[in-house]
């Protein structure tokens, strides 16, 4: 993750705004401008760590934001810290040495951005794992929050996920609606394979096997097994095994870590899973300040 990026800039400086982080009236009110201080974070439960990055990225921004020359900071943290590692409860994730009042302003900012990642990368690292032994790959979605997707999207990958579509632009995938718009499956594959850019595959979202066989028959090069039980999804891998061309197969819809794993055992290439970011549990974490 480039951390300097203007894109993920443009992120962080939109948090701090947004909590008007340079007018902070609290901090303002009650800490001294030259007082310094030693904040530590701490992780509260065990997790993946994710956005790392974020600690230092956040207090440079906020000296861009403040507009003033702000005191020299340090963020020092363990060797064996980084992105994608599992922390354990009550561990130490940074210690952040900085003028106190920055600290306070950027304290929540800071948490949210590594209690979201974190939360990602958690739940996906439990996905990853339960499908361990298989040869199936646990996917994203693009259902994440607005604003935050390149961010979600590389916080799967510290749990040790695959990204899918990073945006419309990414790939063909035709869904119900494109089908019921185009005309249905054969017209919609056909525009598909034509208007295409470049060597795109097209994928083609199925509910039933009569489906499936449809997409195949004319042309379909990636299938989404959508909303299917682990037996019809192993009954498609079957039927594509059979097949003189490799279909990559995926399924979503319904999976959860109780029934993941019946999925992954058909032997299905690819699981997109959508709650990893479209509803991950936050992970505890909190950050300690004393006078520094």
């Amino acid at each position: 993750m480039d951390w300097n990026s203007r894109r993920i800039t443009a992120i962080l400086e939109n948090a701090l705004l947004e909590d008007r982080a340079t007018s902070d009236a609290t901090s303002y009110a009650c800490i001294d401008p030259n007082r310094r201080a030693a904040a530590t974070i701490l992780a509260k439960e065990d997790c993946i760590l994710a956005g790392i990055g974020c600690v230092g990225r956040i207090l440079d921004v906020y000296a861009m934001l403040d507009g003033a020359v702000t005191s020299h900071y340090e963020v020092t943290t363990h060797p064996e810290i980084f992105d994608g590692v599992r922390l354990h409860k009550g561990q130490s994730v940074a210690v952040i040495r900085h003028n106190a009042r920055v600290v306070l302003s950027c304290e929540r900012v800071i948490l949210n951005f590594l209690q979201r990642m974190s939360g990602i990368a958690t739940i996906t690292r439990k996905f990853v794992e339960a499908v361990h032994g298989t040869k199936t790959r646990i996917l994203d979605t693009r259902k994440t929050a607005p604003g935050l997707r390149v961010i979600d999207k590389y916080a799967v990958r510290c749990g040790g996920g695959q990204n899918h579509r990073l945006d419309l632009s990414d790939g063909v995938l035709i869904k119900n609606n494109h089908i019921a718009l185009a005309g249905g499956v054969v017209p919609a594959v056909e525009r598909a394979l034509h208007n295409r850019r470049g060597a795109q595959p097209v994928e083609v979202e199925v509910r039933t096997l009569e489906e499936l066989e449809q997409v195949l028959a004319n042309g379909g090069e990636a299938v989404l097994l959508d909303n299917m039980s682990p037996e019809t999804v192993a009954k498609a891998v079957e039927f594509c095994s059979r097949l003189e061309r490799r279909i990559p197969l995926e399924c979503s819809g319904g999976i959860s870590l109780e029934n993941v794993r019946s999925y992954a055992e058909t032997g299905v290439d690819f699981i997109s899973v959508g709650l990893l970011t479209h509803s991950p549990r936050a992970v505890d974490m909190s950050m300690r300040v004393v006078p520094a």
